[in-house]
């Protein structure tokens, strides 16, 4: 429409006109700020902001004459102008609700652009490009609300070299091959209202022919979260936990280790304090540029029993009458690409997807929870001191600048562990041998597959692995050379007990699809703590699923 100059033309019923357009701008410059705290379905920023593009329409809608005066036409250019103040105002708070959302969200921006342009194959769980796609569910229409399923399987295949003095079913076998499921898990996770989201996490763990049939599911994680800040500086939770401290392995995802599995000592408190590496309690998590943190403050399982609560040794043990919290936290620094903190689950490797370097310091503490005797011959010399355990490690996660890909993964960490004077714990995964792992005068570290894995002294652990360049096959499988290397110097023993693996990943589809073969040498000790031998050999074959 074209302003025009003339004498009739109605002043009131204009200003009216424009009084109304700039109100309808004002409003809908405030709708994406509102639109991203509390997302209702059919009520999006985006979807205000494509109805704030034209608002010279609704002010052309508001002008019924065609001519105006000279001092009328002034004040509609000053009209005018304001009303493109408004427009610039509320494109402003559009594009910092975007940066916003964008900050929070990183993940979604990440898989949208991985999966735009493929195509959903066979029942949707496959790109045509071969990636898995993820089993959720929206609650609302821009997908901000979800829930998220997800279940994997790791099945173990192996040949253990037993400890000397082994005995498995009453007969003493040098070696022992069997099948077992490492572990079998379902989780359900997902933001259910605004800035509120919940986990729950059940399955098995290491059922082999030696275990009871038909075993218990049980929870592993169950929790509910809250988002105290938007831009992801705070947000706190409570329930059985897994945001644990001391390092990046104490928070390890069991679905994307580099090597075959945990070191297990990375877990200093399973199942005698925690239930399978998770407590009970309250945590807190958030991201402040590079800086992220995760804290929290557990009650620790206890197996309390007055009859056996007093200490009867001088070597130190947990207390099962402590009846104290505990207190944990892990703290690290991401230089390079940020990782996401959506779930507590840290990435053992990202075969090559990320450009990660990251430098952490944690811990965890329980007051008075060791206890052990000054003096055996006198029951009454009780001592009892804090449960303490400290770490600081290091991740590297490059990918190499080559036409078909390739990267190196490096961990390393250093831990401190204080269980009191002499203390030693022995240990061996889905351990085949009669009286599971109890020394033997045979073997200090115990029968079958154990070794002595933990105690009060100093560890360190370093894995290295080099993804090789290029993909093999029509599905694209890579292949994965990797060697892992545990040294502790417990305070009871004279020698070094160093643990040893060396393995071959094939990645079919990536993590969700892989196949395993680990080579391990551990240790076998005397009772005055020196090496014995090292004739404790396995070869372990996994055949891992996840989606």
């Amino acid at each position: 429409m074209t302003l025009r100059s003339k004498p009739d033309q109605d002043p009131i019923r204009l200003r009216y006109g424009w009084v109304l357009a700039i109100a309808c701008i004002f409003m809908m410059g405030q709708v994406p700020a509102t639109a991203l705290a509390e997302p209702v379905p059919g009520e999006t920023a985006s979807d205000d902001a494509d109805e704030s593009a034209e608002p010279e329409a609704f002010a052309a809608e508001a002008l019924p004459a065609e001519e105006m005066t000279e001092a009328e036409a002034a004040t509609a250019e000053e009209s005018l102008e304001e009303a493109q103040e408004a427009i610039d105002e509320a494109q402003k708070r559009l594009d910092e609700a975007k940066l916003q959302f964008e900050s929070r969200f990183p993940y979604d921006k990440e898989e949208t652009e991985k999966a735009a342009g493929e195509e959903a194959i066979g029942p949707g769980l496959l790109s045509t490009k071969g990636r898995a796609k993820k089993l959720q569910v929206s609650l609302n229409e821009d997908g901000s609300l979800y829930l998220r399923f997800a279940a994997w399987l790791q099945v173990w295949t192996r040949a253990i070299q037993n400890n000397p003095g082994t005995t498995i079913l009453g007969k003493e076998d040098a070696w022992y091959g069997d099948v077992g499921l490492r572990r079998a898990r379902f989780m359900m996770f997902g933001k259910i209202f605004p800035r509120t989201s919940l986990l729950m996490h059940i399955g098995i763990n290491n059922q082999t022919f030696r275990n009871a049939r038909k075993p218990q599911l049980y929870f592993h994680d169950a929790w509910l979260e809250f988002e105290v800040s938007k831009k992801g500086y705070f947000s706190m939770g409570g329930g059985l936990l897994y945001w644990n401290g001391i390092s990046r392995m104490t928070n390890a995802s069991t679905v994307t280790f580099m090597s075959l599995d945990s070191p297990l000592f990375t877990w200093p408190t399973n199942d005698r304090t925690d239930q399978f590496a998770r407590q009970l309690g309250l945590y807190a998590k958030g991201k402040f540029g590079l800086f992220d943190y995760r804290v929290a403050v557990v009650r620790p399982f206890t197996n309390y029993d007055p009859a056996t609560a007093l200490p009867t040794t001088d070597v130190g043990d947990y207390n099962t009458a402590a009846n104290t919290w505990g207190y944990s936290g892990y703290f690290q620094f991401q230089f390079l690409d940020i990782e996401s903190n959506l779930l507590p689950y840290m990435v053992g490797t990202y075969i090559g997807a990320k450009k990660v370097f990251n430098w952490g310091l944690g811990g965890h503490a329980q007051p008075i929870g060791i206890t052990y005797l000054a003096n055996v011959a006198d029951p009454a010399s009780i001592r009892k001191r804090a449960l303490f355990i400290a770490s600081s490690d290091l991740f590297l996660d490059i990918p190499f600048k080559t036409k078909n890909g390739g990267a190196a993964t490096w961990y390393g960490a250093y831990y401190y562990t204080d269980f009191g004077p002499n203390n030693l714990r022995n240990g061996g995964i889905m351990n085949p041998a009669d009286g599971g792992d109890d020394p033997t005068a045979a073997s200090a570290g115990g029968g079958g597959n154990a070794y002595t894995l933990l105690g009060t002294g100093n560890s360190g652990y370093s894995e290295l692995g080099f993804l090789m360049p290029g993909s093999v096959g029509e599905v694209g499988a890579q292949f994965q050379l990797y060697v892992n290397t545990q040294l502790s110097k417990w305070e009871a023993y004279q020698d070094i007990m160093a643990h040893v693996g060396i393995g071959l990943n094939a990645f079919i589809h990536r993590h969700n699809a892989k196949v395993t073969l680990e080579y391990r040498n551990r240790p076998i000790f005397n009772g005055n703590g020196t090496v014995q031998s090292r004739k404790g050999n396995s070869f372990i074959l996994q055949m891992h699923l996840f989606i």
